[in-house]
Formats: structure tokens, C-alpha cells, sequence
């Protein structure tokens, strides 16, 4: 199972063409867009997870910097939660 980060996406861009995007390089367990919770609109990025690691892969490969609704996107691998940098105290 992989899960995968796409960012820099168009504010348009719904869950569905997310998953149709990555639906032709192979089998797709979810797609989540984060949305900022009091508006409801997209936060431009969001997270695909595919359970054959191999068809993540190719998706990678074959997604980073390609355009989806005019936007090139960002696409690799997410890092769990604990290995991202810290931002700073949070006061």
C-alpha cells in the first residue's frame, strides 16, 4: 500500500478527476482532496493511496509535472506523519 501526495493542484479539481487521473496507471484504494474546513474549498493538495506499490510507482513517474486542469502537478510518495519537519513552536 502507498500513499501518494499531489500537490500544487487547481482549486477546480474535484476527488473524481483525481481518481480518473490515476486510474490509468492502476487499482486505487482512495483518493482524499483537503479541504479547508470552513470553506469547504480546496487546499490545492491532496492524497491517493494504491495498494500495488509498483502501479504507485508508475503513477508517480508518470503524473509529477504533467498539467491537470492547467496546473502542473506536484506527485510523490507521502511521508508519514512523524518524518515531516517541524514548522516551528506553535504558540
Amino acid at each position: 500500500m502507498m500513499n501518494i501526495y499531489v500537490g500544487n493542484l487547481a482549486y477546480g479539481v474535484t476527488q473524481d478527476e483525481l481518481r480518473n487521473a490515476f486510474a490509468n496507471f492502476g487499482e486505487i484504494s482512495s483518493v482524499n482532496l483537503i479541504t479547508d474546513k470552513f470553506t469547504g474549498e480546496s487546499k490545492g493538495f491532496g492524497f491517493v493511496e494504491m495498494p500495488n506499490n509498483s502501479e504507485a510507482d508508475a503513477a508517480i513517474k508518470g503524473l509529477n509535472e504533467t498539467a491537470l486542469k492547467g496546473r502542473n502537478i506536484k506527485v510523490n510518495q507521502a511521508k508519514p506523519r512523524g518524518e515531516r519537519p517541524s514548522r516551528g513552536p506553535r504558540w
